[in-house]
């Protein structure tokens, strides 16, 4: 009497059977890693952090984005996220605080190597598609030629 599962050959091949080990692998070690950073947070005792003015209240800028030095990146947590700082003003409890921005030149700068990479990308693909297809020209060539030797 035959079984009624049936496993395809294909997914019987060694190089099938390591893809998916490694793939289910990544998974649970991504669960579980997950579920143990999410026990050691709530398990430690941690205050909560007072939340800043700027975010409470409406604030006037005093100083524009300016690039962070080396110290003040180091010890001021505004300038530790996008290394650019503003200084702001709070309305009701004029309080001068950092807050955390991001420069017009950074921006720019990370769009033009977003498209120097998004243009590279293209000339490779471009590339690959161009000879892929004189490969596959190429085979056919071959096949004809050897239909055309066998009459």
């Amino acid at each position: 009497m035959e079984s009624d599962c049936r496993i395809p050959v294909a997914c019987c091949r060694p190089r099938v059977l390591v893809l998916h080990a490694l793939f289910w692998g990544l998974v649970s070690l991504r669960v579980f890693g997950a579920v143990l950073l999410s026990e050691e947070k709530s398990s430690a005792a941690v205050k909560p952090p007072v939340a800043p003015c700027w975010l409470l209240e409406e604030f006037i800028v005093t100083e524009e984005c300016v690039h962070c030095s080396d110290f003040n990146s180091k010890s001021q947590l505004a300038c530790r996220q996008t290394g650019y700082v503003e200084r702001v003003n709070c309305t009701r409890s004029s309080k001068e605080e950092y807050k955390s921005c991001r420069s017009s030149l950074m921006e720019e700068h990370l769009f033009w190597k977003f498209e120097a990479s998004m243009l590279s990308l293209t000339v490779l693909f471009s590339i690959l598609v161009v000879l892929r297809q004189r490969w596959l020209d190429r085979l056919a060539s071959e096949k004809v030629r050897r239909q055309i030797e066998s009459i």
